[in-house]
């Protein structure tokens, strides 16, 4: 009997064994499987179905309270930390989808540096808008999808707010091309005369680190009022 019962006990361990194996193998199987999604052509995911593993607060580590991630959607509902890439991008394309909310501001930031205590004192801002309430929305130098403060975006082109709409940026050397809703909206070159005449203008010519980094963090805009929804927020890093 006693017998018996080593040798039942050993083939449940074995059994418990493999089951063990197995569980292992499928979790690093899928984990590969959600890597080379993530990565198919190039692409790489900024956001997941519960996370944002490639973004944090400008200020502090992590995701800043205030910012949620839910469903693959990164939202915020108020005035809240602005967000940083955790590396750098030099050339790359952007592609996401984002939803204001009425009276909502809050842009994209690309090559943007910590010299300045601000994100937008050194990154360009592709702008997020609530074109129809918000007060920035009566300029098209700052209404949506605009260079803001630099280059205006056409009007008719942004949806309402509580709509979804797609922006992509892409970025290769000097020169920068903005997308909204499949539209081509916005072109210009970095450091052309057109550009420094433009900044000498602004208000950034207070700020001579602003649009010179040739690498910098992609943001997003927290700080101001509203809400904003983010989702298939994805990047690809150009040769």
């Amino acid at each position: 009997m006693k017998m018996i019962r080593t040798r039942a006990m050993r083939i449940l361990g074995s059994i418990g064994l493999s089951l063990t194996l197995a569980l292992s193998l499928g979790a690093a199987n899928g984990a590969a499987a959600a890597a080379a999604k993530s990565h198919h052509g190039g692409w790489q995911n900024i956001l997941t179905s519960d996370s944002a593993p490639l973004l944090r607060g400008w200020l502090h580590p992590g995701l800043p309270a205030g910012w949620t991630v839910h469903d693959g959607v990164l939202s915020k509902s108020g005035e809240v930390e602005d967000l940083q890439s955790t590396r750098t991008y030099k050339d790359f394309e952007l592609e996401l989808e984002w939803k204001i909310g009425k009276e909502g501001n809050s842009g994209i930031f690309y090559r943007a540096t910590h010299q300045y205590d601000e994100i937008y004192w050194t990154g360009p801002e592709y702008q997020l808008l609530d074109d129809q309430n918000a007060q920035d929305g009566k300029n098209r130098l700052t209404a949506a999808g605009s260079v803001y403060a630099m280059y205006p975006a056409p009007a008719g082109v942004v949806h309402p707010y509580g709509h979804w709409n797609e922006a992509r940026i892409l970025v290769r050397g000097n020169h920068v091309t903005y997308w909204m809703n499949g539209r081509r909206i916005v072109d210009y070159d970095f450091g052309s005369p057109d550009w420094k005449k433009r900044v000498a203008a602004s208000k950034f010519s207070a700020y001579p680190g602003y649009g010179r980094a040739p690498e910098g963090l992609i943001g997003i805009q927290g700080n101001h009022p509203g809400s904003i929804a983010i989702r298939n927020m994805r990047i690809k890093v150009l040769p």
